[in-house]
């Protein structure tokens, strides 16, 4: 059975660790606060899911999620994660992370700030651009007309059909914003993002973003 590491237990890392125990996944999840914390929720999800440190479920991840704030990326361990595929929810929002210049000055993206963290991972962006409360409401079965699509964003192929095949367990069609450098089109005050939007529209949403 596969296992994902959760590293942050917002509500996204919440939504996501509901997800996936939901769809026959074994998760391990972990926030800033400790192991401890997070009985609550762990409780709520029954027998796939355990609570750990970040280093624990970076290492128990088949597949990591990191879902933490831009400005705590720099304390997502490096070693546990090499080698695997990281899902970054990431978006940067200056009022909480501070001014960062590489990005204000369009330089990089948060998902290429990661990748540069995690340098024997591959990252892919994912579940960035969708509201948490919809994650687990808001999808349905491959083919149904106007199906919602989300964006991912990697410099693997390999990641971004990984991605793929995740989002249409959870109900979502998938279409891609090409390599890490191209990620911000699907982060805050782009067309794209937190909109209820089909394959085709977002595709057009992609292709209308302004850096």
């Amino acid at each position: 059975m596969t296992t994902v590491g959760i590293i942050g237990a917002g509500n996204i890392g919440q939504a996501l660790a509901r997800g996936f125990v939901d769809k026959g996944y074994d998760v391990v999840t972990a926030n800033s606060r400790g192991p401890e914390t997070l009985a609550d929720l762990v409780g709520s999800l029954g027998d796939h899911a355990r609570a750990a440190t970040a280093h624990d479920a970076g290492e128990a991840g088949d597949i990591v999620v990191v879902t933490v704030p831009l400005k705590a990326y720099r304390e997502v361990p490096v070693g546990p994660l090499r080698g695997k595929v990281v899902l970054d929810t990431n978006n940067y929002y200056w009022e909480r992370d501070g001014h960062i210049a590489d990005i204000d000055e369009k330089r990089t993206t948060t998902s290429q700030m990661l990748q540069q963290h995690l340098p024997e991972s591959t990252v892919a962006k994912a579940f960035n651009h969708i509201v948490a409360a919809d994650i687990l409401t808001d999808g349905s079965p491959a083919g149904t007309p106007g199906r919602r699509a989300l964006a991912t964003s990697s410099d693997s192929a390999e990641a971004v059909a990984l991605v793929t095949r995740i989002y249409d367990e959870f109900g979502y069609d998938t279409v891609s914003a090409g390599p890490l450098a191209e990620s911000w089109r699907v982060e805050r005050d782009q067309p794209a993002y937190v909109v209820r939007q089909n394959r085709d529209e977002l595709e057009q949403n992609l292709a209308r973003a302004e850096r």
